[in-house]
């Protein structure tokens, strides 16, 4: 029977104590995962935010190997072949947790060949769209316009200059690797979130969900907004909650019952503030289109499987 919320365990999984920022939403990703997941877990936490939280404070109640930012898709994999050997692999979650430096730059190489030899593991990337603990500079998943301390506002510059749609798509790009399982999430759904991680932990084969964590110092919020910030992201399909099977079929678990501007999503970040002067006020329109581009391919491949 799938887990709901009335049914979700009350433990919790990672000890009292920690070193997070307050409002964190890599925290309640992780938090929300390590329900489902349960004590007879194993993780691999690459470097980054959470391995801050999980390695300087707090600690979760199942065996943690902190990994460096490139290599926690190749632990997994010999924790894999490992308890197979030993015929030891039933009934163990193998799981990784990284962030989207660890995942879209550093680490890709590693989580690409572990795909490719399938081996059995989640990846679970809480995507806050930048090196945020060494002090909020851009990654591969930064979006268009957004301030970081390396794509700073001055001048010619208006941010991360790289187009959204050039943006590193995680979940397509696995997708390309036929991965059993793929998929987006939201903190703002949490149930929508935890039935994910059921079912892509339950493959046998790997699987990967990229969910979308809000960073309050980062992204210039106050931090009880980061729930908000995070139904924003998906009320206005900057970030579509979608599912990918087998590399192929497509589907939207989450539609908007009513669209909104991706201007609302913009105006409570900080880091989007200079996109309102008047010198830079068509980047919105533009970032707009783009959004409203990647919505419409999105429903274009999941009409492929409706189909």
């Amino acid at each position: 029977m799938a887990t709901t919320l009335k049914t979700l365990t009350d433990e919790e999984f990672v000890a009292p104590g920690r070193a997070g920022c307050n409002g964190c939403g890599a925290v309640i990703a992780a938090r929300m995962a390590t329900k489902v997941l349960g004590r007879n877990t194993l993780m691999a936490n690459a470097t980054g935010c959470m391995c801050v939280n999980y390695g300087y404070a707090g600690a979760p109640k199942f065996p943690f190997i902190h990994t460096l930012f490139e290599n926690a898709a190749a632990i997994i994999s010999g924790m894999d072949a490992g308890l197979r050997s030993l015929h030891k692999r039933d009934d163990v979650n193998l799981v990784v947790l990284a962030g989207d430096g660890g995942t879209t730059d550093i680490g890709l190489q590693a989580l690409s060949g572990a795909v490719e030899r399938g081996h059995r593991f989640l990846y679970i990337c809480y995507d806050n769209e930048g090196y945020m603990n060494t002090g909020v500079q851009r990654s591969g998943a930064t979006p268009y316009g957004a301030k970081t301390t390396t794509t700073p506002v001055g001048g010619d510059r208006l941010g991360e200059p790289r187009p959204l749609e050039r943006r590193k798509d995680m979940v397509r790009l696995l997708a390309a690797h036929g991965i059993p399982y793929a998929a987006t999430a939201s903190i703002a759904h949490p149930l929508d979130y935890i039935r994910k991680v059921e079912r892509a932990i339950a493959i046998d084969g790997s699987s990967y969900i990229h969910v979308l964590s809000p960073c309050s110092p980062g992204w210039g919020f106050a931090e009880n907004m980061t729930i908000k910030i995070a139904r924003l992201a998906v009320e206005t399909h900057f970030f579509p909650i979608y599912e990918v099977e087998d590399g192929r079929w497509y589907r939207l678990t989450i539609k908007a019952e009513r669209k909104k501007a991706v201007e609302e999503y913009l105006r409570l970040q900080g880091r989007f503030s200079h996109l309102f002067s008047e010198r830079y006020r068509d980047e919105i329109a533009r970032i707009q289109a783009e959004v409203d581009a990647n919505w419409a391919y999105l429903k274009q491949l999941a009409a492929l499987r409706a189909g």
